[in-house]
């Protein structure tokens, strides 16, 4: 089974934007390399366009998991500044952030994988981890992603138990965070199509 991280990962496109988008990293290798890491965004996607075209990108670990929910919900709007080493951008609000050069591509009709190695990484402040109402929004958002691919009922039965958890432990961060998915969830049970697109 693959220890994967959920990140935040941004890429630089040709013309000099940068895409901002969820992502769970997968640890690369049965060495268990703490550097090497896979990529594997979903066939279309911004990032796997970025990837192909600039091979770098940066996992920004943020405490703020309403960076999580508004990539999401179309909220990508994220003050970044440069990457050092690498053509990328950083996340000002990232606690700790790996800059990832592509070393091998492995291709997939559904998600080609990235294989990459960390060639900087740097802490910016202390982070004590997640609690359970920032855990829950992760697993919301991470849940949004796959409208499509879910039956109803799982979805409203996770959502049902996360919710309980944001309920009981939420700051006013991650309530806003909660907030922004169930907009999303509320128009996709309404027959909104945009709801189901993929971040």
């Amino acid at each position: 089974m693959a220890f994967i991280v959920e990140t935040i990962v941004t890429t630089r496109s040709e013309d000099g934007h940068v895409h901002i988008a969820p992502l769970g990293l997968i640890q690369d290798g049965e060495g268990m390399d703490a550097n090497a890491w896979v990529i594997a965004p979903f066939r279309p996607s911004r990032t796997l366009d970025n990837l192909l075209t600039n091979g770098f990108a940066v996992a920004n670990h943020v405490s703020d998991v309403r960076v999580f929910a508004g990539c999401v919900v179309g909220r990508r709007h994220w003050a970044v500044r440069r990457a050092v080493k690498g053509d990328g951008g950083v996340l000002t609000n990232a606690a700790v952030h790996w800059e990832m050069q592509v070393e091998r591509f492995e291709d997939d009709p559904q998600r080609p994988r990235f294989h990459c190695r960390i060639i900087h990484q740097q802490t910016h402040r202390p982070w004590g981890g997640f609690n359970r109402a920032q855990a829950a929004v992760i697993e919301a958002a991470v849940l949004a992603t796959r409208l499509k691919m879910l039956p109803r009922e799982k979805i409203e039965a996770e959502l049902a138990y996360l919710e309980i958890a944001v309920s009981k432990t939420a700051g006013p961060r991650e309530e806003e965070a909660w907030g922004w998915l169930m907009e999303k969830f509320d128009a996709w049970r309404q027959g909104d199509p945009k709801a189901s697109g993929k971040a």
